[in-house]
């Protein structure tokens, strides 16, 4: 038997990247009779019958799984925000930041269009100071393409973001041969139209996988508990020791570490507003349930 990654499932088969080869591959009955669920990211080891078809034999333990989008063994996120056509959204970009914590995967931030901007904006700046690498790309000038490839090699990594802010675009020009569909951004709404219809593992020249994902606009925090929250947000978990009750919220509590760098311009008011509201999300979630 030989190992595996599996890139996608399609039509009923399976499609493992076997050192750089593509394989066609069904499902022993064992995994068909327990309706066990296979992602693309699984590791999975593989009976060849021939060149290029084989059968799934039995697959590894993940070490994480996506729900959406729905893949495994995910190391890095990469959040792609268009700098124009459609603004930035700082909510949802916040939004995957925790959920990238929240499940101790890197997160890299990529504004993308950078040739629609004059000067580089403040919200560069605010990522930066907090740890985040931030990668600012033009697919028209090709400015820092392959600084954004240097961050792929390697890794399983997820595009995420709205649609229209150029994730095929990027992965077009990273690797040319793909092909991807562009959504184009309606004048309407300034909103792009989704353009992947289900999700592959694309292998990478240079090594690593990237999946280009649906684009989306909401995304629920799931099962986060509202206590875990300030560890989601790096800057906030560095002080919060400071704080008065050890159990602080940094919301109505007195003697707040974290409100006054909030008031001293230490911690972006964005980025606390967010939090505020991703906290209000999660308790009205367990007050729920």
């Amino acid at each position: 038997m030989v190992e595996g990654i599996l890139v996608k499932g399609y039509g009923g088969f399976y499609y493992v990247n076997i050192d750089g080869i593509e394989v066609e591959c069904s499902l022993r009955g064992k995994f068909r009779r327990k309706n066990q669920n296979f992602l693309p990211g699984d590791t999975v080891s593989v009976s060849l019958q021939g060149d290029d078809r084989g059968v799934i034999e039995d697959v590894a333990p993940r070490k994480n799984a996506l729900v959406r989008p729905p893949i495994a063994n995910v190391d890095q996120v990469v959040i792609v925000m268009a700098l124009k056509e459609p603004e930035p959204q700082l909510s949802l970009l916040d939004r995957l930041l925790v959920l990238a914590e929240s499940m101790d995967l890197e997160a890299v931030i990529c504004f993308n269009k950078e040739d629609k901007i004059v000067q580089e904006p403040e919200i560069i700046a605010i990522y930066e100071k907090i740890g985040y690498p931030v990668v600012l790309t033009s697919v028209i000038t090709m400015h820092n393409i392959d600084a954004l490839t240097n961050r792929l090699q390697g890794k399983i990594s997820v595009f995420a973001g709205l649609s229209g802010v150029g994730k095929s675009s990027l992965l077009n020009a990273i690797e040319p041969n793909l092909s991807l569909k562009v959504g184009q951004v309606s004048e309407k709404a300034k909103r792009g139209k989704h353009t992947t219809r289900y999700v592959e593992l694309i292998s990478l020249p240079e090594g690593g996988m990237v999946a280009d994902t649906p684009g989306f606009s909401n995304l629920s925090l799931g099962d986060i508990p509202s206590r875990y929250l300030p560890f989601c947000f790096p800057e906030i978990e560095k002080i919060q020791s400071g704080c008065r009750f050890s159990q602080c919220m940094h919301h109505k509590e007195p003697d707040c570490m974290v409100k006054k760098a909030v008031e001293q311009g230490e911690i972006a008011s964005s980025r606390y507003d967010n939090y505020l509201i991703f906290l209000e999300e999660l308790i009205g979630q367990e007050r729920r349930y």
